[in-house]
């Protein structure tokens, strides 16, 4: 949106990042990573997986997929994991 201001864009980012706000959620989680992503890099996934606080949490690999992940097999995912988290 703003490719004219990349200083401010990149002063944005430094306000969040999914492995340091993730040592503060407790929540379960089901997080997902598919290994050939270019987009977003599988070290980023495993790093936001890894410093999760919240002790109830999966993931699921998707080892040949890129940035389209597991679509409707992690919709399926998503699904039963969410049905065993309601039981």
């Amino acid at each position: 949106m703003h490719r004219d201001d990349v200083e401010w864009a990149f002063r944005t980012l430094t306000y969040f990042d999914g492995a340091v706000l993730g040592r503060r959620a407790t929540a379960p989680a089901l997080f997902s990573v598919a290994l050939m992503d270019t987009l977003c890099p599988p070290s980023t996934v495993f790093a936001a997986y890894h410093h999760y606080a919240g002790t109830d949490k999966d993931i699921v690999v998707y080892p040949y997929n890129d940035h389209e992940g597991g679509e409707g097999h992690q919709q399926a995912a998503q699904l039963r994991w969410l049905a065993t988290k309601l039981r």
